[in-house]
């Protein structure tokens, strides 16, 4: 009887870079003023979404989304922590909902039943995420321009 040769599992880092960049990116466009504020808020759908800032230093700053009242039961709630590499201009996931440091990979299977990409996955739903929000988010209050005089 012959058996399987299992391939090992290889983390393709140019894949999770271009991720990370694209990420960065992306939440700059929601957040660019980071630096001089500390929260940024927007609606998104029924769901109301706060960007925070955790942690500021010289060259990376910590971010936290909070995502409250969403439609969906399994998504309803939503709390990320981020971490962004101003250097290397990359964002990273962080802590996802409670998980915290969560690895490159992951033998399969394993007891948490993480998948072997895990980070790659996470960071993956990050950009899928972001991008949602800067097509679909408004502001979270209603901003009437005053009326001019005749």
């Amino acid at each position: 009887m012959q058996k399987h040769k299992k391939n090992a599992f290889k983390l393709d880092l140019t894949a999770l870079h271009a991720v990370c960049e694209v990420n960065y990116a992306r939440l700059l466009r929601l957040f660019p003023d980071y630096e001089n504020r500390n929260t940024r808020e927007f609606i998104v759908g029924s769901a109301a979404v706060r960007l925070c800032v955790v942690e500021r230093c010289r060259y990376t700053t910590i971010f936290r989304i909070e995502q409250q009242r969403g439609e969906s039961r399994w998504l309803g709630q939503l709390h990320i922590e981020l971490r962004a590499y101003h250097d290397a201009r990359m964002l990273e996931v962080g802590m996802f909902q409670s998980h915290r440091r969560i690895a490159a990979r992951y033998e399969y299977p394993n007891d948490r039943m993480f998948a072997q990409d895990e980070k790659f996955q996470q960071n993956c739903f990050l950009s899928d995420w972001l991008e949602h929000c800067q097509q679909n988010g408004r502001a979270a209050f209603d901003v009437c321009a005053p009326e001019m005089d005749p």
